[in-house]
Order: structure tokens, then C-alpha cells, then sequence
């Protein structure tokens, strides 16, 4: 079954029209979204037109952080103005008795507001090596640090989570009762996101430490 909507929509354009009863709005299942999530799409325009650009995210707290290249058109253009960010995990195909009631499972987020670049080297470097951890718990103590070159060469910026709304669907077909006795499978094609054996670099002599060890999930 399909839980009913959590909370109050923080905005007139963060709330969910499209089948409400999906809409999440409390911070719990945001938070589980995003932290779920290796990849968000941001979406902007500028004098070329509108686009929308994958990028690598995390979460500290009540914020959503990126990084890139100081050059970055897209940063640049984040600094001006609103955008909106979109996250979205499929978790299964759902396949119904009637081609129109056939639809899929799945988690998304859409944030709304504005980035910020996040100032001070200490927090720069600090909030870097999250986002690492992030990656691969264990690794940032391993590897070589950032040198002041590479950061000074580095933007990174966050927006606020404070208006966001998620949609979520899990469960079966929901299917008319005229189509209930159609001779045909019924049901769901679940999708996982799989941890596959790590891929040593040719070049590479050193023992893979506990977290590469560890990484494929059996």
C-alpha cells in the first residue's frame, strides 16, 4: 500500500500534484535520498538556453554540496540565480494486467533554492574530505592529500534543504478490477544498485586495503 503524504509542502511549488499520496515532505526521507545517492542533476539556464548537468553530491546536515573546477560555466551560473536539483533511485519495474496501469517503483527528491560558495579554507578542506568518506569510508586517510594548488582551483557550494519535496512509490500493480482475471503475469521486476568486484590499476603493487576488500557485497 501506499502511505499517505508526510508532512506539509514547504512551498506552492514544492507541492506534489501528480498522485499526492506518493509526496513526502519530512527531512527523515530526504535525507535518506540523497545520502543513498552518488549523482544529482542540476538543473539552470543561461544566455545558451537551459540545461541540466549530472554531478557528484553529498549531505552534511541541512545542506547538499557540490564541487568543481573554478572555470565551471554551470558554478558560475549557480552563483546567480535559482536552480533546481533532482535525485532519483529506480527500485523495481511494476508490471500490471493493463498496459496503462503498468508503472515503476521508485525515490526522488527535488530541491529548490539557491547555492552558495562555501568560504573559509579550513571548511573547504574539511567538507572535501566528507565528501571522500563519503565515496569510500577509510579512503581519505590513505590517499594524498589536496595541495593548496588543487584547491585553490576548486569551488564548492551547497543549497540549503529547506524546500524539497520527495515522491516515493514501492509495492505491486494496482489494477482495475475488470482487468483482475486477464491471463497474464502480474507483479514486480525489482532493480538493486550492486557493489561489483573492485579493479586493480595494472599499475598498482600495493594490497587493497579493508574498504576495497570489503566494497563487493555478496
Amino acid at each position: 500500500m501506499t502511505e499517505p503524504a508526510s508532512h506539509a509542502a514547504p512551498s506552492e511549488r514544492t507541492r506534489v500534484r501528480r498522485i499526492p499520496t506518493n509526496a513526502h515532505y519530512d527531512t527523515a526521507t530526504l535525507h535518506a535520498i540523497i545520502d543513498d545517492a552518488y549523482l544529482c542533476h542540476i538543473a539552470f539556464a543561461d544566455d545558451r538556453g537551459s540545461h541540466c548537468i549530472p554531478t557528484a553530491c553529498w549531505r552534511e546536515g541541512n545542506h547538499l554540496y557540490i564541487h568543481g573546477s573554478n572555470g565551471s560555466r554551470m558554478l558560475k551560473r549557480l552563483t546567480e540565480g535559482e536552480t533546481c536539483v533532482t535525485i532519483t533511485h529506480l527500485d523495481g519495474l511494476v508490471m500490471a494486467r493493463s498496459a496503462f496501469n503498468h508503472s515503476m517503483n521508485y525515490r526522488s527528491a527535488m530541491v529548490y533554492g539557491r547555492f552558495e560558495v562555501v568560504e573559509g579554507e579550513d571548511e573547504r578542506r574539511r567538507t572535501m574530505e566528507t565528501f571522500m568518506e563519503k565515496l569510500a569510508p577509510g579512503r581519505q586517510a590513505d590517499i594524498r592529500p589536496g595541495s593548496d594548488k588543487e584547491y585553490a582551483a576548486t569551488t564548492i557550494m551547497r543549497i540549503a534543504l529547506d524546500e524539497a519535496a520527495c515522491k516515493v512509490r514501492a509495492g505491486g500493480p494496482e489494477d482495475d478490477e475488470e482487468d483482475m482475471s486477464w491471463p497474464v503475469w502480474a507483479g514486480v521486476l525489482p532493480f538493486e544498485r550492486v557493489q561489483m568486484k573492485p579493479i586493480t590499476d595494472p599499475a598498482c603493487t600495493h594490497a587493497a586495503p579493508a574498504y576495497v576488500v570489503g566494497w563487493q557485497k555478496w
